[in-house]
């Protein structure tokens, strides 16, 4: 079964400094139905202006990854992790049992454009982790797991995420095992899921199937969870 989520239909926050599109409910946005996937509990796309971002706030239990679409992050947080993010990099925080930090456009002249996903956590109170990495290359390449192989990310859930780079009419599958669920995320461009076309900003819930077949379109870029 696959549950198409249509970009127009997410949650929206115009803030003039942020411009906030929310796949699940987040924040002033609540909708019950859509209230996360899963262990996915968030997915936000925003665009911020020049100079202006998200000033020191605490987070705790949950795991949060950073992927820049246009733009670069500077980020700072309360474990120590410091650095600037740029597309083709991913960002892991652990919030764990408490963490503060901030995230600002490094640029007074570009604007940024990114996803923000979070993914509760198997445990509660870990210790506060940052990590960042670079994933460049086209195809199909595992970014963040709970064993951290293949040179991936390594997180605190049950859940692998993969990034999508397909060439039109490109393909790639990821298996799912009984029990488990896949979501698409289309961050840039267009992909097909299991027969079901999804432009930017669109996402797809997937359960009850055996894998999930990812044809790219036109300036393919996705993420794909792996989901218990």
């Amino acid at each position: 079964m696959i549950r198409i989520r249509r970009s127009d239909d997410r949650g929206h926050a115009d803030h003039g400094w942020l411009d906030a599109r929310h796949t699940f409910s987040f924040a002033d946005y609540y909708d019950g139905e859509h209230m996360g996937f899963r262990g996915l509990r968030v997915i936000n796309e925003d665009r911020v202006a020049p100079g202006a971002g998200f000033p020191t706030h605490p987070h705790r239990d949950m795991e949060i990854l950073t992927w820049p679409l246009e733009g670069t992050i500077a980020h700072k947080d309360s474990s120590g992790g410091e650095g600037q993010l740029r597309p083709g990099e991913m960002q892991h925080m652990s919030a764990g049992s408490g963490v503060r930090h901030s995230e600002f456009n490094a640029s007074d002249k570009e604007s940024l454009h990114l996803l923000q996903i979070w993914i509760e956590p198997e445990s509660k109170g870990i210790k506060p982790s940052y990590e960042q990495k670079a994933f460049p290359g086209r195809g199909l390449v595992l970014a963040a797991s709970r064993d951290g192989r293949q040179g991936s990310l390594k997180i605190h859930a049950d859940a692998d995420v993969w990034i999508a780079r397909l060439g039109k009419s490109e393909e790639a599958k990821v298996a799912l095992k009984a029990g488990r669920h896949g979501w698409v995320q289309a961050a840039k461009g267009s992909i097909s899921v299991n027969g079901e076309k999804l432009a930017q900003g669109d996402g797809a819930a997937v359960s009850g199937e055996k894998e999930l077949l990812l044809k790219g379109g036109d300036g393919c870029e996705a993420i794909v969870f792996d989901l218990k």
